[in-house]
């Protein structure tokens, strides 16, 4: 009895907390007073007192940094001091709660730059004074590791299937469709596997289009593009830039050629080596 009665009230308490704030018609109200108003264009959202002067805005971003892996966060900036923007976390009332609602709801509960009196700019300006960190998941941050070294190496792919790493080629894709263009995604489930080789004619590994996998020559597997559905969907298929930047990632080895070599031929004909 005593267990049920503790787990009644923690429940009452958040469904309190989540109720005391409301966002009709631009207006924010605190415990049925009006706070603030809120605008929004796109992703943004400008917050202003009640005499309509803009204050900060949030703006709401979500980027795929590698693979299937995304991160969601808010920019903060202030209208009166614009002197840097904030990437931060944010939080919402619940999972299926809209940007909008979120902004508030990280304002008032998170950041705590709305108050009953209205917008608190001595908290705003604290929080530019002592930014808090992110909190990142391992995941995000492996994948944030994995970005740095993809993007040091500038992987491009050329229009007829060249790889190239900061302007050098180092290797090429074989068993191309015949529409091939480099900032195409492979969408065509073939029997044939694309294969990547390196500058020097040595098979680096393939991608099944049957199965969206990687496969190194040296063993190793790695399913692209996981269908996810929701805020973080992604796109089904690869493009042959992603392909390669994870094969360079899968094989260290791979994407080392500093000198300009000549590069084998870019198609083979299926089974050829």
């Amino acid at each position: 009895m005593k267990k049920s009665t503790i787990i009644f009230f923690t429940v009452l308490g958040i469904l309190t907390c989540a109720q005391n704030f409301k966002t009709k018609r631009g207006i924010v109200s605190l415990d049925g007073i009006h706070v603030a108003k809120i605008v929004n264009k796109s992703n943004t959202y400008t917050f202003l007192d009640l005499n309509e002067t803009p204050m900060y805005t949030i703006e709401f971003v979500d980027k795929s940094i590698v693979d299937s892996v995304r991160d969601s966060y808010i920019k903060l900036n202030r209208v009166y001091n614009r002197d840097k923007v904030i990437e931060m976390d944010y939080i919402s009332p619940s999972a299926f709660s809209g940007e909008e609602k979120s902004a508030v709801y990280t304002s008032i509960k998170g950041l705590k730059i709305i108050d009953n009196k209205g917008i608190n700019i001595k908290n705003l300006d604290e929080i530019f004074k002592n930014v808090p960190k992110r909190k990142l998941d391992s995941k995000t941050k492996d994948a944030y590791t994995i970005r740095s070294k993809i993007d040091k190496m500038n992987i491009e792919v050329n229009k007829v299937g060249e790889i190239l790493s900061n302007g050098i080629p180092v290797g090429y894709f074989t068993n191309l469709p015949v529409s091939f263009g480099s900032e195409d995604t492979i969408s065509d489930k073939t029997f044939v596997d694309i294969e990547i080789y390196d500058a020097k004619s040595k098979l680096i590994g393939k991608y099944i289009t049957t199965t969206k996998q990687l496969k190194t020559a040296g063993g190793k597997s790695f399913t692209l593009y996981r269908e996810m559905s929701g805020r973080a969907s992604i796109l089904k298929y690869p493009t042959y830039k992603a392909i390669a930047e994870r094969m360079a990632i899968m094989d260290p080895t791979f994407i080392k050629v500093q000198e300009k070599v000549t590069v084998g031929p870019v198609q083979k004909e299926s089974g050829e080596k």
